[in-house]
């Protein structure tokens, strides 16, 4: 997936929530202003007027200050730049719409129900009209929806490795995304899938340290750098874009990296769980459906624990392609279900040329958290737990028509436990015997397979077995017969 041009934003939003990126108000530019009551112009004079105020308001300042030929370059610097400005922001916001559209999701206007993520909103004519809160409508399901962490791109951070990026615009989107759903991982696990972000300060100490391990710096254990160093393993360097299959694998690549590190005082914090990316076998179509191994699980999670424990929480991300340049419409039902799963971390994708995070659905369309906003880099102490967290949540719901999203994607669970991860089992099953044939991804108590190449069209596609995988320890040899790192030089960005 590619990403789009940058978005250029204010960062100045109200607490817990943000502003419409394609509709924005909270800080006007000169394609913003609008004429003032009595002072009438056209759009196109007041749009000039209030640009030339603002240069020749620069000018006298600068006049008044020193007449140097350094500020003259620095007036024609200023110039340039807003002249930029003028011609891009325009296009910008159109290539947006015309990518993901503009429609923000009015969950209101229908009686259907609302799946965010394992939890299950009811909307209510009745409680539309009372104004009362049943305690599971559109009241319940805004407040769920404004508390799940939202990262977006972010300009003026430290620059990735040697690349001298400072920003992660027109590449990151992908990333950003995926680091929502791990994000979302962290807060389940932590807080518990009943929280929700508190409407005043100070916050809980947990919550502060999540979105600290998110920050824009080396120093932050699953930060955009760390998550770049871990994929370059695959190729994968700062200023290109990658697929869900990639970034799954570079979310293992990481946690294990961070687990493992040979330096305890260098160590950064690891994931509290495990991860298993769960891939397909030589069967079927494209490879195969993926299949979760409960074998494989079962020596992750000990794996995790250095052999101290039986079962860890653990974390499945699913990567699946499910057609050519769509979706094939049978997949849908099944993709919309998964969302009901208690269980459910959401889908990372999006539409081709825009990736973003899919955390609930109604009807036939996803309900999706945004990552194509550009806002600056923010410091966020841990122990700060009055810090400005707005810039993380956004109560804007958009959506997108299932039948158009990309198919290439991945889903994401966390099981807490043993029995959670069971329960998963159990309704992955289910789910399958109504799929025609044609399941998102099976479960067996092991799947002895090798991986397998598989061509489609120009794109050469690698499909691993359910235990391929860096970092496994050598005895899955006795669950499953193959290398883990045969092809692994092989395999295409999905």
């Amino acid at each position: 997936m590619t990403d789009l041009p940058e978005r250029a934003v204010g960062s100045n939003f109200p607490a817990g929530h943000s502003t419409d990126p394609l509709n924005r108000e909270s800080e006007p530019t000169a394609l913003d202003q609008q004429p003032q009551p009595g002072n009438f112009t056209s759009p196109k004079s007041s749009l000039w007027s209030n640009l030339f105020t603002s240069k020749l308001s620069n000018i006298d300042t600068h006049q008044s200050t020193s007449s140097s030929g350094k500020e003259t370059k620095s007036l024609r610097n200023g110039w340039t730049t807003t002249l930029r400005q003028m011609v891009t922001v325009g296009s910008m916001r159109r290539l947006q719409e015309r990518i993901l559209g503009t429609s923000r999701a009015d969950v209101s206007s229908s009686t259907s129900e609302i799946w965010l993520l394992g939890v299950c909103y009811k909307a209510s004519p009745q409680e539309s009209q009372s104004g009362v809160n049943s305690g599971n409508g559109v009241p319940a399901f805004l407040q769920d929806f404004s508390s799940r962490i939202w990262i977006t791109y972010r300009r003026g951070f430290d620059a990735i490795g040697d690349s001298k990026l400072t920003s992660d615009v027109n590449w990151g989107c992908m990333i950003r995304s995926s680091q929502m759903l791990v994000a979302q991982a962290l807060l389940f696990h932590h807080l518990g899938r009943t929280w929700r972000k508190p409407s005043q300060t100070p916050y809980e100490q947990e919550y502060i340290q999540i979105l600290h391990l998110f920050g824009d710096s080396e120093t932050r254990a699953f930060s955009i750098h760390n998550l770049i160093q871990a994929g370059s393993t695959y190729g994968l360097t700062a200023g290109s874009w990658l697929g869900p299959y990639a970034v799954s694998r570079t979310w293992e690549t990481l946690a294990r990296a961070n687990r493992d590190h040979a330096e305890p005082d260098k160590r950064k914090e690891t994931l509290p769980m495990a991860v298993y990316v769960v891939s397909g076998d030589e069967e079927g179509e494209r490879g195969g459906a993926p299949v979760i191994c409960v074998d494989v699980a079962a020596r992750l999670c000990a794996d995790f624990s250095k052999g101290q424990l039986t079962w860890t929480p653990i974390l499945l991300l699913v990567p699946l392609v499910l057609g050519l340049e769509k979706v094939n419409p049978r997949y849908i039902p099944l993709l919309r279900e998964t969302f009901t799963f208690p269980q459910s971390l959401g889908i990372l994708g999006g539409k081709p040329g825009a990736s973003t995070y899919m955390v609930g659905v109604q009807d036939d369309k996803a309900l999706y958290l945004d990552p194509h906003e550009v806002q600056p880099a923010v410091e966020l102490k841990r122990d700060n737990l009055e810090a400005d967290t707005s810039s993380y949540h956004c109560s804007n719901v958009r959506n997108l028509p299932l039948d158009q999203i990309d198919p290439s994607l991945a889903i994401g669970f966390y099981c807490r436990d043993k029995d959670d991860f069971e329960d998963l089992c159990s309704r992955a099953s289910a789910l399958g015997e109504k799929s025609n044939g044609a399941p998102l991804f099976t479960v067996t108590q092991c799947q002895p397979t090798r991986p397998v190449h598989h061509r489609d069209s120009s794109v050469d596609r690698f499909v691993g077995c359910a235990c391929n995988g860096d970092g496994m320890d050598d005895e899955l040899d006795n669950f499953c017969d193959c290398d883990p790192h045969t092809g692994e030089d092989d395999w295409q960005i999905l």
